[in-house]
Order: structure tokens, then C-alpha cells, then sequence
């Protein structure tokens, strides 16, 4: 359970947070454009489809942030 609260809190951390913002954005744009572009440029964009288009940026900058929490808490533990 620890290790989930230092990951919560690893998400505000300024020192993951950039990196996690522009990979999010990059990321979630592609994705966004091949998930969701179609109803975007028809105009059927509905309530469900701008909330998957939030989750579509919001995942990868979980997925960055964990990753680099990661590789911190294993270089951190390989020496000491």
C-alpha cells in the first residue's frame, strides 16, 4: 500500500510531471486522432466520446509518470 501512496504522490511531482505532460500530449494526440478524429471531423462528438478523448491524454501520462517512479525507486534501491 505504501508503495501505491508514493506513486499518488509521484504524479504532482514536478520532477516527473513535465516529462509526463509532453509525452501525454504527444501521445495522447495520436491516439486521439486515430480513436476519436473521425467523429471529431463529422461532428459526432457526444458526451461518452469526450470523456474516452480525456482518458486518451490522461493514460499516458500515468503510464509515464509510473515508469520513470520506477526506474527512480530502482536505481535508489540498486545502490544502496
Amino acid at each position: 500500500m505504501k508503495a501505491v501512496i508514493q506513486y499518488f504522490y509521484s504524479l504532482f511531482d514536478r520532477k516527473f510531471a513535465l516529462t509526463g505532460f509532453k509525452v501525454a500530449v504527444v501521445v495522447g494526440t495520436i491516439l486521439f486522432a486515430i480513436n476519436h478524429g473521425w467523429a471529431l471531423l463529422n461532428d459526432q462528438m457526444n458526451r461518452g466520446r469526450w470523456i474516452s478523448a480525456g482518458l486518451t491524454y490522461i493514460v499516458p501520462y500515468l503510464v509515464n509518470v509510473h515508469g520513470q517512479y520506477i526506474s527512480r525507486l530502482t536505481s535508489r534501491n540498486r545502490y544502496n
